[in-house]
């Protein structure tokens, strides 16, 4: 069993970690099909599961998984979670994690339950980028799809989350782990 990565507390503080999380690789195939409707491709679906595996060994297990509504976002969610050991039919799907830019990314963030110490957080660029320069001013340039960016806060409520409260934790992406490491 991979110990976990431990929940901190920082001067009497919980500590909340937002693991943000791109959909991985989607197909431009099927030129009809509306955005929200296109699937993942070979690449996507190869790599969801692995960096869903490297989360699992790095000891990050999901409180719960927010996904976008987006085929392409609920079907990383889906392979994310069998790969965390996560139940499939505890991920909520969110309107306002697609195309409702940092201010949708925020609502959800500042509706979840204080109960939640980790939660996946699984949507669309530019938008998720923005968000991670947003609450930790890290200057990260660009999330590739199925990166992950897991950021810390010192608060107790996911409400108290504001621009500059976080720390980026860890940022990787599947070009960083060919070998899923």
């Amino acid at each position: 069993m991979t110990p976990e990565a431990p929940i901190k507390i920082h001067r009497g503080t919980a500590i909340k970690q937002l693991v943000v999380i791109r959909h991985a690789k989607s197909s431009w195939d099927d030129p009809s099909l509306k955005d929200q409707d296109r699937p993942l491709n070979p690449r996507g679906l190869k790599d969801a599961p692995r960096m869903g595996a490297l989360l699992k060994a790095w000891g990050y297990p999901p409180d719960h998984i927010l996904s976008s509504p987006a085929l392409r976002a609920r079907t990383t969610a889906d392979l994310i979670a069998a790969a965390v050991d996560h139940p499939a039919n505890d991920i909520e799907i969110r309107g306002d994690l697609y195309e409702e830019g940092t201010k949708g990314l925020m609502s959800a963030v500042h509706d979840l339950d204080d109960r939640w110490h980790r939660v996946y957080l699984i949507g669309h660029n530019p938008d998720l980028t923005d968000l991670i320069n947003d609450l930790s001013g890290a200057g990260v340039s660009h999330l590739p799809t199925t990166g992950i960016a897991i950021l810390e806060f010192a608060v107790d409520a996911w409400q108290h989350i504001m621009k500059g409260s976080g720390h980026l934790l860890r940022f990787e992406y599947p070009k960083g782990h060919p070998t899923g490491s």
